[in-house]
C-alpha cells in the first residue's frame, strides 16, 4: 500500500475505501475541494493500516460487484465497527446492508442515469436539503430488507436510495454525490465532512506544493532528474514543482513524436523556455514515433507503442545527459511524469479492483524494464486542482488554461493507421476548430475541442465535381474533472463556421459531422 505522505498532524482526514468504482477518486476531489485531506485507499487494506492514520470519518465506495457474489470484493467487515461517521454510496451501501444483517437482492428493474429521490426522512446528511433531489444512479442490485437499527431515509419508485443508523453513526445512499450530475451532492458531502466528522478545513494548494517539494527533495537526495514534459498544464506543473525542489539538476525533455498539434513544437518549447524559465532538450522523434506506428490500427496498441517509445527515447537522452556530468559522479535516476488521477485509474486498478477502460500511454504503456525511477508528483489530483497549484505557482494562464491533450496526442484522434499524411490533415481541421472555438470565447468555457479523423469516406461534390474523401467528427465536451462529461452545445453558427472552413481548406476532408455522446457511456477521446 502506498503511504500517504501529505497528511500531518494538523490535518484532518477523511478516507476512501475503494470497492472499484470508476467515481471513487471523484469522492477525494469533492472532499478536498472543502479544504479537507481525503485518501483512497483499497477496499482489501487492514484494518490497523486504516485506523493508523486516524481518520475522522470513512467513506465506502460504489463498485462493479455485488455483495452476496464469491468474488465480491474481500473488504473486513470489522471496518463498519471503527468508532468514526462512514458514508456508504451505492455499492457501500449494500455492503453496509449485508454485513450488518440486512439482504440485498438483484432487482427487477436496474437504475442507470438520472433519478428522482424523495426524502422521507430528515437526518444530518440530508440538512438542509430539498425533499426532492436529482440525482445521478449506476446500479443493478438493491437493498430489500435493512439491518437492525437501520431506517430508510430517501426513496425512489423502484428502490431505498438512503439510509440511517444515526446511533452508530452510519449513513448510506444508493446514488453518486460525487459526480456533477447529482446537483446536491456537494452540499450531501460537506454535511458528511464538516458536520458530521467535523473536519478542519486545512489542507490546501498551498500545503500540497510544501509537502510535494519536501518529498521530491527527499526521494531525489543528491541525484538528478528527466521530465518528459509536453507542453499542457499537467507536465508543466509537474516540472515547475520538481525543478522548485531540486533546482538546475532537472531536465526537462520535450519530444515531436509526430502526433503534435499544427506547429506544436516550436511553440511549446519556446514557452518552456522564456516563459517557465525550464531547461529544456527538444528532440525531434517525429520519425521514429511513426515508424513504430506503422500499420497499428488497435486504440491499445498504439497507446503501449508510443509509452514504450517514450521511455526509450527518454532513456536515449538520459544516456547523453549522462555522459556530460559524468565526472561529477552524479547520474539520471529519475523521470517526471505529469499523470494525472484521471490516467491511472482508467488504465490500472492501482487502489482497488476498478475495472480498466484504456491504457493511458504514461500509466498502461509503460514497459516492465523501464531503468528509470518515477515521480509522479500529480499522480493522485484531478485537472482542476492542478490549475489552481499552477495558479500558486505563479504560472501564467496561457500555459494553466490549456485544454487537455491526449498524451498519444493525434494517434487516438486517428481512428486507424496513423500516417504522416493523415496527421498532416488532422493538424490542419484540429487547428481550425481551436481557431474558431477561440474567436467565439468559447475556448475557457468548454473543457476540450477538437478533431477526430475517422476511416471513413463519403461521396461529395465540391466545384461541381464529385469527390470521396475523408469525414472529420468535431467533438467538444464540458466537464468539471474529465471524469464524467456532457457534450457541449456549440452554437450552429461557430459549427457552420468550423465546418465550412474545414471542407474548403483542409484537402481530403470533405465531410464533417459532430459527436453528441455524454461521458459515459462513451470517452472523451475517441480511442
Amino acid at each position: 500500500m502506498d503511504t500517504p505522505t501529505n497528511i500531518s498532524a494538523s490535518t484532518s482526514t477523511i478516507v476512501i475505501l475503494d470497492f472499484g468504482s470508476q467515481y471513487t477518486q471523484l469522492i477525494a476531489r469533492r472532499i478536498r475541494e472543502f479544504n479537507v485531506f481525503s485518501v483512497v485507499l483499497p477496499c482489501t487494506t487492514p484494518l490497523d493500516q486504516i485506523k493508523a492514520l486516524a481518520p475522522m470519518g470513512l467513506v465506502l465506495s460504489g463498485g462493479p460487484n455485488s455483495v452476496y457474489d464469491p468474488d465480491a470484493p474481500a473488504a473486513d467487515p470489522a471496518l463498519l465497527k471503527m468508532d468514526v461517521p462512514i458514508l456508504g454510496i451505492c455499492y457501500g451501501l449494500q455492503f453496509i446492508v449485508h454485513h450488518l444483517g440486512g439482504k440485498v437482492e438483484s432487482a427487477a428493474q436496474r437504475e442507470y442515469g438520472h433519478a428522482s429521490v424523495e426524502v422521507i426522512r430528515e437526518t444530518k446528511l440530508f440538512a438542509g436539503l430539498p425533499g426532492t433531489l436529482d440525482v445521478w444512479m449506476s446500479h443493478g442490485d438493491h437493498a430489500v430488507a435493512l439491518p437492525p437499527g437501520f431506517e430508510r431515509t430517501a426513496e425512489t419508485a423502484n428502490a431505498v436510495a438512503g439510509i440511517a443508523d444515526e446511533d452508530r453513526r452510519i449513513w448510506a445512499v444508493q446514488f453518486h454525490p460525487e459526480v456533477a450530475h447529482t446537483r446536491q451532492g456537494m452540499e450531501l458531502l460537506r454535511n458528511f465532512a464538516l458536520d458530521i466528522c467535523g473536519c478542519e478545513a486545512n489542507w490546501t494548494p498551498e500545503h500540497f506544493i510544501q509537502t510535494t517539494i519536501e518529498r521530491v527533495k527527499a526521494q531525489v537526495g543528491t541525484g538528478h532528474a528527466i521530465c518528459g514534459l509536453s507542453g499542457g498544464v499537467d507536465s508543466s506543473v509537474a516540472a515547475v514543482l520538481v525543478a522548485r525542489a531540486i533546482g538546475d539538476r532537472l531536465t526537462c525533455i520535450f519530444v515531436n513524436n509526430g502526433v503534435l498539434r499544427k506547429d506544436e513544437f516550436a511553440k511549446v518549447h519556446a514557452t518552456m523556455r522564456e516563459q517557465l524559465g525550464l531547461n529544456v532538450v527538444a528532440v525531434d522523434a517525429a520519425d521514429r514515433f511513426l515508424t513504430k506506428l506503422a500499420g497499428v490500427t488497435d486504440p491499445e496498441t498504439k497507446r503501449k507503442v508510443i509509452g514504450g517509445e517514450f521511455i526509450s527515447v527518454f532513456d536515449d537522452e538520459a544516456k547523453k545527459i549522462f555522459e556530460a556530468e559524468k565526472s561529477a559522479g552524479e547520474e539520471i535516476a529519475w523521470l517526471v511524469q505529469g499523470t494525472l488521477y484521471p490516467d491511472v485509474i482508467e488504465s490500472s486498478s492501482v487502489k482497488g479492483p476498478s475495472q480498466t477502460i484504456k491504457s493511458h500511454h504514461n500509466v498502461g504503456g509503460l514497459p516492465a524494464d523501464m531503468k528509470l525511477k518515477l515521480i509522479e508528483p500529480l499522480r493522485d489530483l484531478f485537472k482542476d486542482e492542478v490549475r489552481r497549484i499552477g495558479r500558486d505557482l505563479g504560472m501564467p494562464d496561457e500555459i494553466i488554461e490549456r485544454q487537455p491533450f491526449p498524451g498519444p496526442g493525434l494517434a487516438v484522434r486517428i481512428l486507424g493507421e496513423v500516417t504522416a499524411e493523415r496527421v498532416a490533415i488532422l493538424q490542419e481541421a484540429d487547428a481550425i476548430v481551436v481557431e474558431e472555438i477561440k474567436a467565439a470565447g468559447l475556448y475557457r468555457k468548454v473543457w476540450q475541442s477538437f478533431a477526430v479523423l475517422l476511416p471513413v469516406k463519403s461521396v461529395g461534390v465540391m466545384g461541381d465535381q464529385r469527390t470521396y474523401a475523408n469525414t472529420c467528427a468535431i467533438r467538444a465536451v464540458e466537464s468539471e474533472d474529465g471524469m464524467t462529461a456532457d457534450w457541449a452545445p456549440l452554437p450552429y453558427e461557430v459549427l457552420r463556421k468550423i465546418s465550412s472552413r474545414i471542407v474548403s481548406e483542409v484537402r481530403g476532408i470533405n465531410r464533417v459531422v459532430y459527436d453528441i455522446t455524454s461521458k459515459p457511456p462513451g470517452t472523451i477521446e475517441w480511442e
